[in-house]
């Protein structure tokens, strides 16, 4: 077993992109959901409330990172620094201390997002712990959902796509790491395994919602229903959610490279019980 795919996104529900290696940190991959676009009052806006998210491509730029988008242009963002005054924005229900970017940011997304918005950066692990219910002393993340990494197989896909009337690719599932483990699921059963030098616990299930119906580049909804429909079908947990993908914690920092072998070290019972 082997990784076949990386992503990143470095702005929460906008566009990610592959990359070939990824450093991994305390708070997952380098560069992965640093930054994060809120409403006025402070709270994360995602492609569930404006599918036009996924239409803002993200590229890396030094410190900062460039927005690019189809009619609106570029626009180059730069992290802010210590001096910069945090505030407080909201991710579910985390309360977690952000320092705001420049004002032209938001502007330049308020333009095409058709609502006023801010953009926010994160930059400080103690300021957002993993759920003391999954994780340790020490796990934290950033502005994703509420885990450092998504785990996901080809297996799974490969599975859902048999089940479908059009196959959909990985990247409605927004996954950092893809591994191609054979047949459907293999990842339920998995405690901790080791990439490269870098060690994982597989932490939660992931529930999946209405994102994976939106294409990840124009945010259109081929259909509605799908896969959603047929995921249900075929892989839910004991309490309901509709499952794909694993949440992982990094136990120790590395680089992840294509190509990278996968040792399973520890197996057991599914964790979809």
């Amino acid at each position: 077993m082997k990784v076949v795919e990386l992503y990143r996104y470095p702005v929460k529900s906008l566009r990610g992109h592959a990359v070939q290696s990824a450093d991994i940190e305390t708070m997952g991959m380098a560069g992965d959901r640093r930054w994060m676009v809120v409403d006025k009052n402070g709270h994360f806006l995602t492609i569930r409330q404006i599918p036009a998210m996924t239409t803002i491509d993200v590229e890396h730029r030094g410190a900062g990172i460039l927005l690019k988008h189809d009619r609106h242009g570029e626009h180059a963002v730069e992290a802010p620094g210590p001096g910069i005054a945090p505030r407080q924005v909201k991710v579910w229900k985390d309360v977690v201390a952000a320092r705001p970017s420049d004002p032209a940011a938001g502007a330049y997304l308020s333009a095409i997002l058709g609502r006023p918005v801010d953009l926010v950066f994160f930059d400080d692990p103690r300021n957002r712990p993993v759920d003391p219910e999954f994780g340790v002393p020490g796990d934290s993340v950033g502005f994703a959902d509420g885990f450092p990494l998504l785990v996901a197989t080809t297996g799974s896909l490969d599975h859902l796509n048999s089940h479908l009337a059009k196959p959909i690719g990985m990247a409605r599932f927004r996954p950092n790491i893809v591994l191609d483990a054979s047949g459907a699921w293999p990842e339920d059963n998995w405690k901790t395994i080791r990439i490269g030098s870098v060690e994982l616990r597989i932490a939660k299930p992931c529930a999946r919602c209405v994102i994976t119906t939106r294409d990840p580049l124009s945010g259109e909804q081929p259909d509605p229903r799908e896969p959603l429909r047929t995921l249900g079908k075929l892989h839910r947990a004991a309490k309901g959610g509709i499952i794909f993908g694993q949440n992982a914690i990094p136990n120790n920092a590395g680089t992840i490279v294509i190509g990278d072998a996968v040792e399973v070290i520890e197996a057991g019972a599914s964790n979809l019980a």
